[in-house]
């Protein structure tokens, strides 16, 4: 029971903390901009400042009066470790998950060539029918001369 109220009482204390130099405060004057390291501490208390800014008007998420690039720069490197999480990153892991094993590239090498086998089918299908049409063509001609033929003779007589 008192670990409990001790996490609460540091997460509340840490949430004063962050929204004490958050974004939008009036801490940030012409003559002194937020810089990289504010750029850092407002990445990493992004989530917190997104809550909160959603409630009032006085704290926002990106400090607009800061000192251009530095800031940026911060900025995206503390968005990096808050929402990024790059300590949830396992590199010991990323290659074994890209990586096919034998069995899957048995697989994979038996579904390419029966895909390659119904294309080549269907193609070959294709060029017959094409040939199929030019014999009835053909046919057709044929027909049509012998009728003309006969009809003419018909004609004559």
């Amino acid at each position: 029971m008192e670990k409990r109220f001790i996490v609460f009482g540091l997460i509340l204390i840490f949430t004063l903390v962050a929204l004490n130099c958050a974004p939008g405060n009036e801490r940030w004057v012409e003559d002194h901009k937020a810089g990289f390291w504010a750029g850092i501490w407002h990445g990493i208390i992004i989530i917190i400042t997104f809550i909160v800014s959603l409630f009032t008007n006085d704290v926002g998420v990106y400090e607009f009066n800061n000192s251009g690039w530095p800031y940026n720069l911060g900025f995206l490197i503390g968005l990096c470790f808050s929402v990024g999480a790059p300590w949830r990153a396992k590199p010991w892991k990323w290659g074994k998950k890209c990586r096919p094993k034998k069995d899957e590239w048995a697989e994979i090498s038996v579904k390419v060539e029966e895909k390659v086998r119904e294309g080549l089918k269907a193609w070959l299908d294709e060029t017959k029918k094409k040939e199929r049409d030019k014999e009835w063509e053909e046919i057709a001609q044929k027909i049509e001369e012998k009728i003309k033929k006969s009809l003419k003779e018909w004609a004559e007589k």
